[in-house]
């Protein structure tokens, strides 16, 4: 199995060395991702298939093809590591940021240094599912009561009048009945079946393939359903069931119902895809929402959603949805816009390398929603030129509104959420 690690943007030639990636796993991985629904019109929105080499745009992930897998990890500094140490912590990383934003408890501690370093992404991520699943189902699989109907020798249950008397006229010794029965043959367990057959046939690990065994061994009496039969709003979870809200959360993430796409490239292919964008997003906004909790402000994602514009006939055009509103009652205070984006480290570059259709795109909010305080997010880099924080600070001409550009290093797993309640400064108190 041809393994090969590379960071967002950067690209990996085609050759025969350990750092380079054989033409013709080259040409399966390029397939698959250009299957995939992040990769766009042209199928180049994940990786750019060239000549030379393969490279790698603003999606993070594993695609795997027959015999080959290429894993591409985002671009966060990890101060005095490098190579697959490194790796490893960027890994552990990205999984912290998905847990945070699909509201998930997940215990990777027992995750060794090592296990970061020598598994990908993906092994990972089956790994912390098969165990959690395991130890559910050692407690007791799900069961509801569910309604059948069926013709009976004996009463059981009701009698379905209308059956009895119209289809079975002609055969008295059979009942019609409708009955309720305990069975573990549910949405749930429907859901959990299908991740696990799902990831039977792309775990490499002999731990992953053992304890997916045991798993399917566990569910063959649940009816197996296609992907996209699934009854993901037939789930229900109450008291008894609670414990069971983060296996399917991570079910879904594995199932691409969230951040990512999980797609088959051809029968030998799948892929597992973030837009690093959207999670960054995501994110910040429960990071935030933690932070100013006890506060009289809230965090609102991916609202306002005022128009741009008004036709003649009054139909309201051009949509707007700012990441993040900070807001106190129905008073927009700050617009926030997240960037997974590098900002520049030249010091001389009065814009430090921000977009222009960026600054538009503030100015709008700025109008549209009354506000004077709009802030550009990055992730922060060491060769930013300057620490985290507040790393420009402009006045928007002929008004009183500020565009500040803050960085938050998602490389420091301790307090960012008191670090990032900094970006309001409304006079509020500080989480700690």
């Amino acid at each position: 199995m041809i393994h090969r690690t590379i960071l967002e943007w950067e690209s990996i030639c085609y050759g025969d060395a350990t750092d380079e990636i054989q033409p013709h796993a080259a040409d399966r991985i390029a397939a698959v991702a250009a299957a995939s629904p992040l990769a766009g019109r042209g199928g180049g929105g994940i990786l750019e298939h060239g000549r030379k080499a393969l490279r790698a745009r603003g999606v993070v992930g594993v695609i795997a093809a027959n015999g080959c897998a290429l894993e591409i990890l985002p671009k966060i500094d990890i101060p005095g590591e490098d190579g697959e140490r490194a790796n490893g912590s960027i890994r552990h990383r990205l999984v912290h940021m998905l847990a945070v934003a699909l509201d998930l408890k997940i215990d990777a501690g027992h995750v060794t240094a090592l296990d970061w370093q020598r598994e990908t992404l993906l092994e990972i991520l089956i790994r912390l599912f098969s165990e959690k699943l395991v130890d559910a189902v050692r407690q007791g699989m799900p069961r509801r009561y569910v309604e059948h109907a069926d013709d009976l020798p004996a009463l059981r249950g009701r009698l379905d009048v209308t059956r009895q008397f119209t289809t079975l006229a002609v055969e008295p010794s059979r009942l019609a009945c409708r009955y309720d029965a305990l069975t573990p043959d549910i949405a749930l367990n429907r859901i959990m079946k299908a991740a696990v057959m799902r990831l039977s046939r792309i775990a490499r690990t002999t731990d992953n393939q053992r304890r997916l065994r045991e798993l399917a061994f566990a569910y063959a009496d649940i009816a197996e359903v296609p992907l996209s039969a699934l009854h993901w709003d037939n789930v229900v979870l109450d008291r008894t069931n609670g414990r069971w809200r983060e296996l399917l959360n991570l079910a879904r993430l594995l199932l691409g119902e969230r951040f990512q796409t999980t797609s088959a490239g051809g029968s030998d292919g799948f892929s597992l895809l973030f837009e690093m964008n959207t999670l960054f997003e995501e994110y910040v906004a429960r990071m935030l929402k933690r932070a100013l909790a006890d506060t009289d402000v809230r965090v609102v994602s991916q609202g306002g959603r005022l128009y741009c514009l008004e036709t003649e006939d009054q139909r309201q055009v051009f949509q707007t949805r700012p990441d993040i509103l900070i807001k106190r009652g129905d008073v927009v205070l700050q617009v926030i816009d997240t960037k997974w984006k590098r900002i520049a480290g030249r010091i001389d570059d009065p814009k430090r390398g921000v977009s222009q259709a960026d600054v538009y795109q503030m100015m709008a909010y700025g109008r549209l929603y009354q506000c004077g305080k709009l802030t550009l997010l990055y992730p922060h880099h060491r060769e930013a030129g300057c620490d985290e924080g507040l790393i420009g600070n402009y006045a928007v001409n002929s008004s009183q509104d500020q565009l500040e550009l803050f960085s938050v290093d998602v490389a420091r797993g301790d307090d960012i959420h008191t670090r990032l309640s900094r970006i309001v400064s409304l006079g509020l108190p500080i989480c700690e």
